[in-house]
């Protein structure tokens, strides 16, 4: 196996990582700063914290939510 070409794969491998890193470092710098939170995180704070009014079981569909 010649060193020098497992070395030059090694360094593009490194650029590679570096410039994915530095995007998703970009990627969190911006993350939650401007617009509507993702559904996926709206709904989860909206578990955590519940507002009052009626609770209805929506798994058991024989007991469907009143309008």
């Amino acid at each position: 196996m010649d060193l020098e070409k497992v070395l030059a794969q090694l360094r593009t491998e490194l650029r590679n990582l570096d410039a994915a890193i530095l995007s998703l470092e970009r990627i969190q710098q911006r993350a939650g700063r401007r617009g509507r939170p993702p559904a996926w995180l709206a709904n989860l704070k909206n578990q955590q914290h519940p507002r009052g009014g009626k609770k209805h079981d929506h798994a058991n569909p024989s007991n469907p939510p009143e309008p």
